[in-house]
């Protein structure tokens, strides 16, 4: 009962008893699209997106597809989404180093990760994948997404190629399981 009143799934009164929740008439789904115009579209019109961490030089630590080859190097961005001060998904993007001049920190702080790539001028892509990975919450994300640790999370990794044949971008998206959802 203190795990399901901690996740604010029940009300404890004393000698008046114990009571489920009534849900808020607002629901923070995020939903994640399949085709290619739904991800450009996707993202919440509330959103908020918070820079955690910046680090140029980097090179991927892993690669869900193999679509393209790797750039040089990377810009390593870490962020975290929120909508109505309740954060839904912390990311991890690899962008193109030489593509990051072109990106503002407005854009890091308004645009999904395949808006980011997509809006940059001469930037023509080629192909691009993704893939939905059903997992639980380890001790960091549980912390950047307030969730308790073994929460039920949802990785989206994405991945995305120019024309060149050049990784562009590869991001994972840990969305908290309780508000994300693919029709």
């Amino acid at each position: 009962l203190d795990a399901l009143e901690s996740e604010q799934l029940i009300e404890r009164y004393r000698a008046k008893g114990t009571f489920v929740r009534k849900r808020s008439a607002t629901q923070l789904w995020c939903e994640v699209p399949t085709t290619w115009a739904g991800l450009l579209l996707m993202g919440r019109d509330d959103a908020v997106i918070e820079v955690l961490s910046d680090e140029r030089g980097t090179q991927p630590t892993y690669i869900p597809h193999e679509i393209g080859d790797l750039a040089p190097s990377y810009r390593h961005v870490r962020r975290r989404h929120s909508s109505q001060a309740t954060p839904f998904v912390v990311t991890e993007l690899y962008i193109d180093e030489r593509l990051c001049g072109r990106i503002s920190k407005h854009d890091l702080q308004t645009k999904t990760a395949l808006r980011l790539v997509s809006e940059i001028a001469g930037v023509k892509v080629a192909d691009a994948r993704q893939t939905l990975t059903i997992s639980t919450a380890d001790v960091e994300t549980a912390e950047r997404l307030d969730i308790p640790v073994n929460a039920p999370v949802a990785i989206v990794y994405r991945s995305v190629a120019d024309r060149a044949g050049c990784l562009v971008l590869l991001a994972a998206g840990t969305y908290r399981g309780d508000m994300v959802r693919m029709d």
